[in-house]
């Protein structure tokens, strides 16, 4: 048996806004981009070429809406891995990302935490080899 993770959900207000959020900022790409029959959208982003796990933007409806941005009650709701934590930290900086807790340098790893339009924590992690 072979078990791995496919998508995290992440609730949106907005398709469009997410998903530019995240090409913009983390390079993200569309995986899958279907409409629903009931007028809602599969909506599957991923980050470089992995195919088998990303993101998966669902529009919030009714009772959902108030949990945008608070899916984790305030704990961080993504982990990123990058092999370039300062060109992305300057990146995120220019395009006025919000950064929860500046750059932290460890003997193992480097990270920073930074908010997506709703107020999801990410965190972004550099591990040192």
């Amino acid at each position: 048996m072979s078990n791995y993770l496919g998508r995290v959900v992440l609730l949106v207000h907005d398709y469009d806004a997410a998903l530019a959020f995240y090409q913009e900022n983390f390079g993200c790409r569309i995986l899958f981009d279907q409409p629903t029959e009931n007028g809602g959208r599969y909506l599957h982003i991923a980050f470089n070429n992995n195919e088998n796990t990303g993101i998966w933007l669902l529009k919030a409806d009714g009772a959902e809406e108030p949990l945008i941005g608070k899916q984790t009650g305030g704990q961080p709701t993504l982990v990123i891995y990058t092999d370039d934590i300062l060109t992305l930290y300057h990146h995120l900086h220019k395009n006025n990302v919000t950064i929860r807790i500046s750059l932290i340098n460890t003997s193992g790893y480097q990270f920073f935490h930074c908010l997506d339009l709703y107020g999801n924590e990410i965190v972004v992690v550099q591990l040192q080899h």
